[in-house]
């Protein structure tokens, strides 16, 4: 099944054919929409002539800086977020030899085990962790033993709280209203 994380039928063509473009753009997905997150693995590919974590990992940082800067940026903020993708590439090779799915394949892991691994890249903090795990198990069909709780709220089924549960331009819209409602409650909750 393809995914339809973007809109860009080849840029969810690539997300859905790479796992590590499809890691990438779960890093971008902050401070941005999630269509342009999860664009920016097939705007570094155009520019690179493909999207090898080896090669990314072994750019010269200010050239791959620059690559992330050319309009349209791959992110709102180019400079910091070239230096996260060189790290999780470099992480990526370093503890996988270059293959991502070894995060949820090595030694046929429980979803505890996966969740940690996430945690441990550079940039994946516990909710981002969370999210591209649900993403794996519902839309990749990645599912280690207890994928779903260890995803939390994300992996419960039918839910739209995140990129996990986008599926068309119906469930962005629904994803967006259920983070614009989680927003506004929680503004309401810190008002004095």
């Amino acid at each position: 099944m393809t995914l339809w994380l973007t809109g860009d039928p080849s840029a969810d063509r690539l997300l859905t054919d790479d796992p590590f473009a499809l890691l990438i753009g779960m890093l971008l997905d902050q401070q941005v929409t999630m269509e342009s997150a999860f664009a920016g693995p097939a705007k570094i590919a155009a520019r690179m002539d493909g999207l090898d974590v080896h090669r990314i990992a072994e750019a010269d940082p200010e050239t791959f800086a620059a690559l992330c800067a050319t309009p349209p940026a791959v992110h709102r903020y180019p400079g910091s977020m070239a230096g996260r993708i060189q790290a999780v590439a470099a992480a990526v090779v370093e503890d996988y030899d270059g293959d991502v799915t070894r995060l949820w394949t090595d030694g046929d892991p429980d979803g505890k085990t996966v969740l940690k691994r996430l945690k441990a890249l550079p940039g994946f903090g516990d909710q981002k962790a969370r999210i591209f795990l649900a993403l794996l198990g519902k839309q990749r069909g990645v599912q280690p033993a207890g994928w779903a709780e260890a995803a939390g709220a994300y992996g419960e089924p039918g839910s739209r709280r995140s990129i996990a549960d986008v599926t068309d331009p119906t469930s962005l819209s629904e994803v967006r209203a259920t983070k614009q409602a989680a927003k506004a409650a929680a503004k309401a909750t810190a008002a004095p």
